[in-house]
C-alpha cells in the first residue's frame, strides 16, 4: 500500500510579520490559502487555486497602490517580483487545465518555500518605509503628503535588496 505524506504547511509565525498590521492580515490570508490548496486533493484544488489567483492579484495591488502612493517608482524589482508570480500562477492554471493536476500542489510548495523571504525583506522594508513616510495603509493616506515630495524610490524597498 502506498502511502502519501501530506506536505508541509507553512506556519504563521512571528518571522512573517512585517510591521504593518493590514499587511500582515492580507499576508496571513495568503498563508491560510497556500495551505489549504497542499491539503486539498489535487482533483479539487481548481476552483480553490482560482479564488487563490484572485487574492494574490488583489493583495499584490495593494502592495503596489502603497508603492505608487509612497515614492517607488513604477518600475522597481519589487513589483516586477510580483508580476513575476502572478504571470507563473497564470500559466499553472492552464497547465492544471490541461491536464497537468498536479501542477497547483507543486507551485504551493514553491510558493511556501519564496514567501518567508519575500515578506521577510522586500514586504519588511515597504513596511517600514511606510512608516517612515507616516502612510496609513488601512486609510492609504499620507499624514503628510509633503514627506515624499521629494522621494523616488527604486529598487525593491527591501531592506536587503541586491537588485
Amino acid at each position: 500500500m502506498n502511502t502519501v505524506t501530506a506536505p508541509t504547511q507553512l506556519p504563521w509565525t512571528q518571522s512573517l510579520h512585517t510591521g504593518d498590521g493590514r499587511m500582515d492580515e492580507t499576508h496571513h490570508e495568503f498563508v491560510e490559502m497556500i495551505n489549504r490548496l497542499m491539503t486539498t486533493p489535487h482533483e479539487q484544488q481548481l476552483p480553490l487555486y482560482k479564488e487563490f489567483l484572485l487574492h494574490t492579484v488583489e493583495h499584490f495591488a495593494q502592495e503596489e497602490r502603497w508603492m505608487l502612493a509612497t515614492g517607488f517608482s513604477a518600475d522597481n524589482c519589487h513589483a516586477d517580483h510580483h508580476a513575476t508570480i502572478l504571470e507563473t500562477m497564470r500559466a499553472v492554471e492552464t497547465h492544471y487545465e490541461g491536464g497537468d493536476t498536479e501542477i497547483i500542489q507543486r507551485l504551493a510548495e514553491a510558493l511556501a518555500e519564496w514567501f518567508p523571504g519575500h515578506a521577510a525583506s522586500m514586504d519588511a522594508g515597504l513596511a517600514i518605509h511606510l512608516k517612515n513616510v507616516g502612510f496609513d495603509s488601512v486609510t492609504e493616506t499620507l499624514a503628510d503628503p509633503s514627506a515624499i515630495k521629494n522621494v523616488t524610490m527604486s529598487g525593491c524597498g527591501s531592506v536587503t535588496c541586491t537588485d
